[in-house]
């Protein structure tokens, strides 16, 4: 079926369509109230099917590369929607706009039902009509918290209570004594209203915290002293400045976007009985233009993506966005309350937005992209990507004799390793391309809760490309994918640093690089750190394997039969579940009964 005939015969349902390029690449998710109207407003029908004249050049250049469609009719446009969002996260279509930070924020909480209450961390709802929530926190949620500790003679940890004897917490001064001492209601609760103060007054904790560190400097603490000064200055920056007075103790929840060619700015700003008190901002990566409608829906869908918040409040934005009532009905839901999205035109509520949008703008002023913007670039058109690879994952993989096998993935954004989102992974495949084929295929399968990079580098040549290539495209992502190969000297692999003229692979063609070239050590940076991260997790799962080995060699199981027993289950922790019949169906029921007497 034709494009045209497929438009033609679009149902007047909810749902979401896909276009696809002629590589059958996906270019574009949305969603629909009505799915015949929406995607013939795409569409001229005469003399030929093309693009409509009035739609943004961005949409236009879509529009021309669509070759085919697909669509899913869902019960309604909140279904829709929902749809949408997560399939735009698992396969990151190359004209949507995937914001990646769906992270939760911390709030500060204090249980009120307790005799002797104490605050604490959480990022969930407590259920408790007792509980008083702070935040949320951008930054600075445990430097606030700890500072309250450290200032206040609150009951200091969980435990401290039920041991019914004084600490060194009550030594140092930190501390009332409650656990021991006859401390009255009236007492603790000065302490409670000065801690409430703190974490309410960011002025004035920090002028506490000041004095602290004074005081450990004239003591020659200078240790606690610089902890100090630290903390003072994360917990400074944790928020936007404000001279806006509100004269009631308001909450709001403001949301503002800004946009430079290449890159667009979301600032957050939190305010709490009418005094902000945190912010926070994220960069995204523009790949095919701007759209701030699509931008806000992503916006507000990841940032109340999770759960109902512990503290609701009204959203404002800076300007209306096309789906803000669907916006508004799903957030709703999640609230189980209704949810209110507002644009501001005056009084000091514009006062937010207008400061919000200040900050917005000067970070954009700001932005100074990382140092290797110009390889980035330069690379790009080099190996034709779809994409400027400002999110890479590489990928290695090491072994020992088909012992302790092990993938690694590393990541590297914004010109620098984001260590906390490196994973590894122990394998059961015994051969290099089945090793990669398994530490790729669980990557994707992880794509629903860790949406898809710009770029993969694999460690290998043509034949662990073609296998990558087959695996994305078996998923429905499209992933811009290269891999880079070790030169050859006399049939043997060159890996001398700084000298090494690997071989870069693309899906159409090989580039060797002179060992000078920036682009190409670029790319042998982060393959070597897939590989080292590779060889460090393979060390250590060796290593526990050796131990293993030994304390069965200790009850007479040879390494032979060890080996065996790998080789066919694949770990330890395999042969742990096991019963003596299976253990048995690889040696003799005899070692079996040994093995299972060891892992009782």
């Amino acid at each position: 079926m034709t494009l045209k005939q497929t438009i033609k015969q679009l149902p007047d349902s909810a749902g979401i369509y896909q276009y696809f390029d002629t590589n059958g690449h996906l270019l574009y998710i949305g969603k629909a109230k009505n799915l015949q109207k929406r995607v013939k407003s795409y569409f001229s029908f005469t003399p030929e099917l093309k693009a409509k004249s009035n739609l943004s050049l961005r949409i236009t250049k879509m529009i021309n590369q669509t070759a085919s469609m697909n669509y899913i009719v869902v019960n309604s446009e909140h279904d829709a929607l929902i749809l949408e969002n997560s399939l735009i996260k698992q396969l990151n279509p190359k004209y949507n706009i995937l914001l990646r930070d769906d992270k939760t924020y911390p709030y500060i909480y204090i249980d009120n039902s307790q005799r002797y209450p104490r605050f604490e961390i959480t990022r969930k709802i407590i259920d408790s009509s007792d509980i008083k929530y702070f935040g949320p926190y951008s930054v600075a949620s445990r430097d606030i918290l700890d500072s309250v500790y450290e200032l206040c003679k609150l009951v200091q940890k969980k435990g401290c209570l039920k041991s019914k004897k004084l600490c060194l917490y009550h030594q140092i001064d930190k501390c009332l004594g409650p656990c021991e001492l006859p401390i009255s209601d009236a007492r603790y609760e000065q302490e409670l209203d000065l801690a409430h103060e703190l974490i309410q007054n960011k002025k004035l904790l920090i002028k506490k915290l000041q004095e602290k560190m004074s005081f450990y400097a004239e003591n020659l603490r200078f240790e606690e002293a610089g902890e100090l000064r630290d903390r003072i200055e994360r917990i400074t920056r944790s928020e936007i400045k404000s001279e806006i007075d509100f004269a009631t103790n308001e909450n709001y929840d403001i949301f503002v976007l800004q946009n430079s060619e290449t890159r667009a700015v979301v600032v957050r700003i939190f305010m709490r009985d009418g005094k902000i008190i945190s912010s926070t901002h994220d960069f995204i990566q523009l790949n095919e233009g701007y759209d701030e409608d699509e931008l806000y829906q992503r916006v507000l869908l990841a940032f109340y993506s999770k759960e109902k918040p512990p503290i609701i409040a009204p959203i404002l934005v800076a300007s209306q966005f096309e789906n803000l009532e669907i916006i508004q009905e799903h957030l709703s839901s999640v609230f189980e309350k209704k949810a209110t999205i507002k644009v501001p035109k005056q009084g000091n509520k514009k006062q937010l937005i207008d400061l919000a949008i200040l900050n917005a703008k000067e970070l954009l002023k700001k932005d100074k992209q990382s140092v290797d913007t110009k390889i980035l670039d330069e690379l790009k058109d080099l190996l034709c990507l779809e994409r400027i690879p400002k999110r890479v994952e590489v990928f290695d993989n090491s072994h020992m004799s088909g012992v302790a096998t092990v993938g690694a993935m590393i990541v590297y954004e914004n010109g620098e390793f984001d260590k906390k989102s490196y994973r590894t992974y122990h394998l059961e495949a015994k051969d290099e391309y089945a090793q990669m084929r398994e530490t790729l295929t669980r990557r994707v399968e992880s794509f629903s809760k860790n949406s898809p990079p710009d770029l993969w580098i694999i460690d290998g040549g043509a034949t662990l490309l073609k296998l990558a290539s087959e695996i994305v495209d078996s998923a429905g992502v499209f992933i811009d994918i290269i891999a880079i190969s070790k030169e050859k000297v006399d049939a043997k692999a060159h890996r001398a640093k700084g000298k090494a003229n690997d071989i870069i692979h693309t899906k159409d063609d090989i580039f060797k690089l002179k060992n000078s070239d920036k682009r190409l050590q670029w790319t042998q940076n982060l393959r070597d750190e897939a590989h080292r991260s590779a060889i460090s997790f393979h060390k250590k799962t060796k290593l526990k394997l050796d131990k293993e080995s030994k304390l069965l060699s200790l009850h007479g199981i040879s390494e032979a039969k060890v080996k065996k027993l790998l080789n066919h289950f694949g770990t330890f922790e395999a042969l742990k579940t096991l019963t003596i019949e299976e253990i048995g169906s690889v040696l003799n029921i005899k070692d079996a009964k040994v093995i299972k007497n060891i892992y009782v």
